[in-house]
């Protein structure tokens, strides 16, 4: 395990130490949690934006085509061209 020094504003510090304590966890643990969950959202972003980047229009178009044909449900009609 790492020591890290951060420099928070006092307000932030505050709130962490309140928002720590109504969870009846540590502010250590407060922010390794929500550091935590800042790497995952930022992975997961990246893994989408990588899985989107091998998608091909032309294969969407093939597998919507496959779909029996029905009305689409209010707010799911195709934009106009």
């Amino acid at each position: 395990m790492t020591a890290l020094t951060v420099r928070l504003p006092n307000s932030v510090h505050q709130k962490v130490k309140e928002l720590a304590e109504r969870d009846d966890i540590s502010v250590n643990q407060f922010i390794a949690s929500a550091v935590s969950e800042k790497m995952a959202s930022v992975m997961t972003l990246d893994y989408l934006k990588s899985e989107a980047a091998k998608g091909q229009r032309s294969d969407f178009d093939f597998f919507l085509g496959l779909v029996p044909g029905a009305p689409a449900a209010p707010g799911d009609e195709m934009p106009s061209p």
